[in-house]
């Protein structure tokens, strides 16, 4: 469930990468338009005079099938974006542990507002642009070098797939997002970070991003689409019932509020844990994207309860794990083992005899005994 949380995580925001100081910063390398508006933090989506926005279907459709060379206006922008800001993508040490670390002062519960407004913005945007942002992430990652960055090529690529993504969500939304994350960053890390790459080549891929910005903005929707249909009476759903009662004691114990979640893993390799975060993509590449959507909405709803140690009610914890049981009943066993096994490599016996210690060990068997008991309901159900 952890693995699939990490997947709906990385979908349910496409701009977490560039805003998230936890677990899946990694991504930040193949991120281009996101790390310009990073590192300079200067609004990137400011509202300003309204424009008629151009119908954003009809070029959605055409990203999706038309060859690169004749991309939309937001493919023809993501090309000049690529080309202003690829030196300043070198210039940055993408491998530096720093991104684990919280972007000022440690707050939980107030980084959670900001993730919530990320998975709002990921339950609005289309999901057919959504699997080709992740598709794009996914064939960059291919192309990383041992700095860290990928190809020019697909550094444009996931800019356009990320522009998309952003246009198809209301301008509304995406400055939600923009405006939790300011929240809870200290202003001195932008100058910080500027100041460990080139000044000019990050004043002209900021320069770039503006303009970037712009073209996004003038196809963005001015609503979002429908809300998912979420299943009733389904198997999975009975056997999540079952799990959030057996396992919700052992959920109350485990100290959500803690700071060991931003600690890197003991000895993983940065080239494992891209290998961990690729195959995460592709396995949300190939979910069902209404049980995307009603896996984000859950989670919205979930975060909604939570109390001040960081618990949810049982109720929203239930539906979210019935959300997450009908995402991963969607995508072939192989990719979810693809992920098991991917992430077994990169986390050692002491993790888990680490976040053992700290909770009843009955309550944790118990809820042990659940999930392999749900994991086989899925299974069964998993096409």
């Amino acid at each position: 469930l952890k693995a699939a949380r990490l997947v709906l995580e990385c979908f349910a925001s496409s701009q977490k990468p560039r805003m998230a100081p936890a677990r899946s910063t990694k991504v930040l390398g193949v991120c281009g338009a996101v790390a310009a508006a990073c590192y300079l933090a200067k609004p990137a989506f400011v509202s300003g005079p309204q424009r008629g926005a151009t119908p954003v279907a009809a070029a959605a459709a055409a990203a999706l099938v038309a060859p690169a060379a004749h991309a939309d206006e937001i493919g023809d922008a993501a090309k000049k974006l690529a080309s202003a800001s690829y030196e300043f993508a070198k210039d940055v040490d993408w491998n530096n542990g720093l991104y684990l670390q919280a972007p000022g002062t440690f707050q939980p519960l107030e980084a959670l507002k900001a993730i919530d407004k990320m998975i709002v913005m990921g339950a609005q945007a289309d999901a057919n642009l959504l699997k080709a942002a992740a598709d794009a992430h996914h064939r960059a990652i291919a192309t990383i070098g041992q700095n860290g960055v990928t190809s020019k090529q697909d550094w444009e690529l996931v800019n356009a797939a990320l522009g998309r993504v952003i246009a198809s969500v209301p301008e509304s939304t995406v400055m939600d997002v923009y405006n939790s994350v300011s929240a809870i960053t200290d202003p001195g890390v932008p100058v910080y970070m500027k100041s460990l790459v080139n000044g000019a080549n990050a004043d002209r891929a900021y320069r770039a991003f503006l303009e970037f910005k712009d073209v996004v903005k003038k196809n963005q929707v001015y609503s979002p689409g429908a809300t998912a249909t979420v299943p009733f009476g389904d198997d999975i759903g009975a056997a999540a019932k079952k799990l959030s009662e057996a396992s919700y004691p052992f959920l109350k114990e485990v100290d959500w509020l803690s700071d060991i979640y931003l600690k890197p893993l003991p000895g993983a390799k940065i080239g494992d844990i891209m290998k961990a975060i690729d195959k995460s993509i592709v396995m949300g590449s190939a979910a069902d994207g209404n049980a995307l959507k009603a896996a984000a909405e859950a989670h919205h709803k979930a975060i909604g309860s939570i109390d001040g140690s960081g618990a949810t009610s049982l109720e929203d914890y239930e539906a979210v794990n019935a959300a997450l049981g009908r995402v991963i009943a969607s995508v072939p066993a192989s990719k979810v083992m693809d992920v098991y096994n991917a992430f077994a490599k990169i986390v050692p016996g002491t993790v888990p005899n680490k976040m053992f210690s700290g909770v009843n060990p009955l309550d944790a068997n118990a809820a042990a005994k659940a999930f392999y008991e749900f994991k086989d309901v899925v299974k069964a159900a998993q096409r």
